[in-house]
């Protein structure tokens, strides 16, 4: 899959083997289930008419550029919704550097511009309920109106439910707030999880008797945060172990991390990505009086973790 970083470079060609592209534009904050459904239909689509399937997103996303303070906690990164899009057939994942310039863009230039003049498009999905351009002037009703002006079709995402409950990342990062591990994975298709490089901490834990290998959330606001049993996928296998997600009110009041201990490992992780999927909360995060304190805390944390993990494999 192709990832084309900004407007300059956002051109579709058009030729015997491709004619221009099916697209769908959203934040696919998570890529769930929902997500799922319309880029598998936009996938099949692509594929009828000889086009690229293509989806655009922003970075930032909208609301973190016009609302930073008020903006949703974030389920992945554009990292991970590459990888995510990439497994679900994508050819081409579009990043456009959202910034008022951008924003200030008007419907109309935003549809023939971008749309038309360098996507080439020939159908487009989004929802019914989708707004663009500057002051949100471009609207569903425009695009099907555009459509028809310059020869696309436009259809609208029909929502996924399951049980009855629509599928949201909205929804998703309500049930992370109040630790619903099971449901957040009913509506992601799969266990929530942080990707991430690990960096080099300041070797607290190595010093206390429990290693850590840290990643920084950078900008965004983890939807989860405290202590869980964790599983680790790394390029040395997959490994169990105790993470902590905040901002280690005891030790510095940190920027949000996450920091895991990792059972039995030895070995050097430093600069690789590794995958840290939550499994169980065990606690929230609390400020403790001493690292003596913190210590034996931690020490219950990795036993109570372990005992969990050792549970899993016997059932």
């Amino acid at each position: 899959m192709q990832l084309t970083r900004g407007i300059h470079n956002m051109h579709i060609n058009v030729d015997n083997n491709r004619q221009g592209c099916v697209l769908t534009i959203g934040n696919f904050d998570g890529v769930h289930l929902g997500h799922k459904q319309v880029i598998l239909a936009l996938v099949e689509k692509a594929r009828k008419l000889n086009c690229e399937a293509a989806v655009l997103v922003f970075e930032p996303q909208p609301q973190e550029l016009f609302s930073p303070e008020t903006a949703p906690a974030r389920l992945c990164r554009l990292r991970d919704k590459y990888v995510l899009l990439k497994n679900l057939g994508i050819d081409r994942l579009i990043c456009i550097n959202f910034n008022r310039k951008f924003a200030s863009l008007t419907a109309e230039t935003f549809i023939k511009e971008l749309l038309v003049k360098r996507l080439a498009i020939k159908h487009l999905i989004v929802g019914d309920d989708f707004h663009f351009g500057k002051n949100r002037q471009g609207n569903f009703s425009m695009l099907k109106a555009a459509g028809k002006q310059f020869d696309f079709s436009v259809t609208d995402t029909a929502s996924h439910k399951l049980a009855g409950c629509r599928v949201s990342s909205t929804a998703i990062r309500q049930l992370l707030e109040i630790d619903d591990l099971d449901g957040a994975k009913t509506m992601l298709g799969r266990p929530y999880s942080i990707i991430g490089k690990v960096f080099h901490g300041d070797k607290r834990g190595r010093e206390i008797g429990f290693p850590t290998a840290n990643i920084r959330l950078k900008r965004r606001v983890s939807p989860v945060s405290g202590v869980y049993a964790v599983q680790v996928k790394s390029p040395f296998g997959h490994h169990y172990g105790v993470a902590n997600i905040g901002s280690r009110p005891t030790v510095a009041g940190i920027r949000q991390q996450l920091e895991v201990h990792i059972f039995d490992f030895d070995n050097d992780l430093y600069g690789a990505i590794i995958e840290v999927v939550m499994l169980k909360k065990l606690r929230g995060e609390h400020k403790f009086s001493s690292l003596v304190e913190l210590t034996e805390q931690i020490a219950t944390d990795t036993e109570q973790a372990r005992t969990f993990v050792q549970n899993l494999a016997i059932t």
